[in-house]
């Protein structure tokens, strides 16, 4: 299970530090994908197969589907960590999480989110003033 939250940069030719603690997890190889809210989404790879299993299931015809899976898959990488516990981050995914220079890798349960510092800051400030709202949401879902 991924959880916490780790500060790191990333320098110019697009190489950011994985937190130790995660490496374990995350064992030789693993994916770095377009997340959600503007950030990139990382999974081992048993957690990426299940993904993968659940995502073939959507129904072609239709066309959000079509759209996500296209947008999900189109920037997917298969990372490998250097000696110092580094990935290489392609630019297309660096453009989408807005990735300049420093970073938060978060630990969300089965996955791991990189999130330029600013967007950060300001997705976790709204969190924090609409916690009590949010957590009322999901006692409908057997919270």
């Amino acid at each position: 299970m991924f959880m916490g939250e780790f500060e790191h940069s990333i320098d110019t030719k697009g190489r950011l530090i994985i937190p130790a603690k995660f490496r374990e997890q995350l064992g030789d190889n693993f994916v770095v994908t377009r997340g959600m809210d503007g950030c990139l989404f990382g999974y081992a790879m048993p957690e990426w197969s299940a993904l993968q299993d659940k995502l073939k299931a959507l129904p072609v015809n239709r066309k959000d589907a079509r759209a996500f899976v296209r947008f999900f898959y189109s920037a997917a990488t298969e990372c490998e960590l250097d000696k110092q516990g580094r990935i290489n981050i392609p630019k297309p995914l660096r453009d989408h999480a807005a990735l300049t220079k420093q970073c938060v890798i978060v630990g969300v349960a089965n996955r791991f989110e990189i999130w330029s510092s600013d967007r950060w800051q300001d997705f976790s400030d709204t969190a924090e003033e609409n916690f009590d709202d949010i957590a009322e949401n999901l006692i409908d879902f057997g919270m």
